[in-house]
């Protein structure tokens, strides 16, 4: 059972019966009423290009250039898309901090991925060739961030993920950077007497392996984020930072709304108190990510800034 959420931002500062537009627009007028806010945030935050995705093909560089303006200092990318973005955050003054890759590069399964893939495995790319790029564009996170349904099997295929997730470490480690793994939700749904995010935390060794803790799945999956980030302390490098929309049940799959995901202080979770016990917990960056959005996609960036600076972040 999940605990009752506490009262979020959102509560305190939007009245009731608003469009999600509307209440955007109310609680950045509230915002702006209860808190001077700084020219910057205390710490870098960055964004997850992924909340962008629809615009970088044919507007990168006014996107990353908005983007910048809003005060976001750090970037999380992927890789098929750094031949475009990286040039542009160097513009812009951002920094590159994390890439996520292609999940096959680790695994070598190509068939799940053949909507993105539809030849298989790109000519001349490896696991070795992406982590020796990643290195030269000086990024310090390399990023498994997703397995496909049709990927997800029995325990022991998670521990076969597990040892590869391992032996992709020591390459990247060697390369002088850190890998992590970006859990969802599936994680934590329940398997053959255990849960694959078990196997996980038996398995992966926390020198090699760290997580990418995305606050939205965990709290879809009924989880606690503070208990989590007391339980996997020192093995949590990266947070994404995403709000949920009330009343969502627990939840292990993807199929969410796209009304579910929510700006952050526009939902239900308490990011104060997350983000003041996360640098204990051992995180070292923070992306603001939305996976779906009502309108533009910065403005949604914008909403989760503002929020993030009257919470002193």
């Amino acid at each position: 059972m999940c605990p009752k959420p506490p009262q979020s931002l959102y509560n305190q500062l939007v009245p009731d019966n608003l469009t999600r537009r509307d209440a955007g627009k109310s609680l950045l007028t509230g915002l702006a009423a209860t808190s001077a806010l700084s020219a910057a945030t205390r710490r870098p935050l960055g964004f997850q290009l992924y909340t962008v995705r629809r615009l970088i093909p044919d507007h990168a560089r006014e996107t990353l250039q908005r983007v910048a303006q809003i005060g976001y200092r750090e970037i999380e990318t992927s890789r098929g898309d750094n031949a475009v973005v990286l040039p542009l955050c160097k513009e812009f003054g951002l920094h590159a901090v994390s890439t996520h890759v292609d999940t096959p590069l680790v695994t070598g399964n190509w068939a799940p991925w053949k909507e993105s893939f539809p030849q298989g495995a790109p000519a001349g790319l490896t696991w070795q060739k992406a982590v020796d790029d990643a290195a030269a564009a000086g990024f310090q996170y390399v990023v498994v961030a997703y397995l496909m349904p049709a990927e997800r099997g029995s325990l022991d295929i998670f521990r076969r993920y597990a040892d590869q997730f391992n032996k992709a470490g020591e390459s990247v480690r060697k390369a002088g950077m850190q890998f992590c793994y970006h859990h969802h939700a599936f994680e934590f749904g329940p398997k053959d007497g255990s849960r694959p995010i078990d196997v996980f935390l038996e398995r992966l060794d926390p020198k090699l392996v760290k997580f990418e803790m995305d606050v939205f799945w965990v709290s879809v999956a009924g989880q606690d984020p503070m208990a989590l980030l007391k339980q996997w302390k020192g093995r949590v490098a990266l947070m994404h930072l995403k709000d949920k929309a009330p009343g969502l049940k627990t939840h292990y799959a993807e199929e969410l709304s796209p009304n579910a995901f929510r700006e952050v202080g526009l939902g239900v979770i308490d990011f104060k108190q997350i983000l003041a016990a996360a640098p204990e917990a051992g995180v070292q960056h923070y992306f603001v990510e939305q996976d779906e959005v009502a309108e533009d996609p910065v403005e949604s960036l914008r909403a989760s800034y503002r929020t993030l600076e009257a919470l002193k972040f």
